[in-house]
């Protein structure tokens, strides 16, 4: 288990996933990339009503969209958030790649309290 500092309720954290950011190329990370560090908090965004994907879950930065948890690992994140469950992401790796799947690493975590 992983400790990160978070809310004083919060003891520890229970990583659920590592992906690449899905869809970085159509969104706002180019605007802010020089801004973005390793360690930042992402929010993570439910969007059942999405009209690609009913589980998509939109990953955003100081409220800037950034993409999405991609679709082939969304499932779980998708059901936690949907009973109420508030999980946590921060960026685990950026990388200049030209590929923009490369770009953005983030780390998905469940807090215990």
């Amino acid at each position: 288990m992983l400790s990160l500092p978070a809310a004083a309720e919060v003891s520890e954290h229970i990583l659920l996933q590592a992906s690449p950011l899905a869809g970085f190329q159509y969104y706002g990370g180019k605007q802010v990339w020089a801004e973005m560090h390793e360690g930042d908090v992402l929010e993570l965004v439910r969007e059942p009503q999405n009209a690609y994907d009913s589980r998509a879950v939109r990953v955003e930065w100081h409220g800037i969209k950034l993409g999405y948890v991609p679709r082939r690992d969304n499932e779980a994140v998708a059901r936690l958030m949907d009973r109420g469950n508030r999980l946590e992401a921060r960026i685990s790796r950026l990388s200049p790649s030209r590929n923009p799947w490369q770009r953005i690493l983030f780390e998905v975590y469940l807090p215990i309290r």
